[in-house]
């Protein structure tokens, strides 16, 4: 037998029931923290936010080149910087010898010291790349590849050569020869300076994007968390004042069955 609900006892249940629906979504919210969790929610906030969460994390990945390719060129700085010193060794072994009467000797540990800058500079690499050893390196700024750098390296020694200069063994015979030699060394440690500078201005530039980056995503993902987050003290709000009203038409169903029943005992 079909059970036949009052007017009143319909009413109050269809109120009932639209007030625990409510209560799942407010609960839904609390949980994930999020009022719109999928594209059901809210079609065109969800597409919206996900489009900014996914151009922000392509950034991001972005983001660790620009970090590596830092790295790359600050292993080569630092082997200049060696380079530098080594050089600057040479030197003082050179002027050394115009009043030494142990040319021999200071001959010796110029050759071993001038050794040793190819060896520093084979050592200046990082994940790879060594832009003392004539790498290159093609850094990516935007998401889709069309913003990039390019670092072009060095070769900082080759055969007698050091920065392009011709520096040679040490011949210590005369002063002249020893003042070629610190001429010669001198101009390897300003043709160094100028690669120095370079790759000090394409440091700057890629710390300088690497930092925007950053912000942008920072950007972009507190514009999709704008569209899609709940707020909590709301939903907090709405989850009391729907418990109120649940306890309400909870006693309202509960009076209507009542003055229902009250009816039939009239018979």
């Amino acid at each position: 037998m079909a059970i036949t609900l009052t007017a009143g006892m319909r009413s109050n249940l269809y109120a009932l029931q639209n007030t625990t629906n409510m209560m799942e979504t407010t609960q839904k919210r609390l949980a994930s923290g999020k009022k719109v969790n999928t594209a059901l929610d809210d079609p065109v906030n969800f597409f919206k936010s996900k489009d900014h969460y996914d151009r922000a994390e392509d950034l991001s990945a972005k983001k660790d080149g620009m970090n590596e390719a830092i790295k790359v060129i600050e292993a080569a700085n630092t082997g200049i910087e060696g380079i530098y010193d080594l050089l600057d060794q040479m030197k003082s072994l050179a002027s050394a010898a115009k009043t030494s009467s142990n040319t021999s000797d200071l001959a010796n540990q110029f050759d071993t010291v001038r050794s040793q800058i190819a060896k520093m500079a084979r050592d200046s690499g990082y994940g790879g790349q060594n832009l003392l050893n004539s790498d290159s390196l093609s850094v990516e700024f935007n998401e889709d590849g069309t913003n990039t750098l390019s670092v072009s390296g060095t070769t900082a020694t080759t055969q007698g050569s050091i920065a392009g200069v011709s520096v040679q063994a040490a011949n210590f015979s005369t002063n002249t020869d020893i003042e070629a030699s610190i001429s010669d060394i001198d101009d390897a440690v300003t043709n160094l300076r100028t690669e120095a500078q370079k790759l000090a201005s394409n440091l700057s530039t890629i710390q300088i994007r690497a930092d925007f980056t950053t912000q942008m995503a920072n950007t972009l993902n507190t514009g999709a968390d704008n569209l899609t987050l709940a707020d909590m003290n709301e939903e907090g709000a709405n989850m009391l004042m729907l418990q109120t009203r649940q306890s309400l038409g909870t006693t309202s169903l509960s009076m209507s069955s009542q003055a229902a029943q009250a009816v039939l005992q009239l018979f």
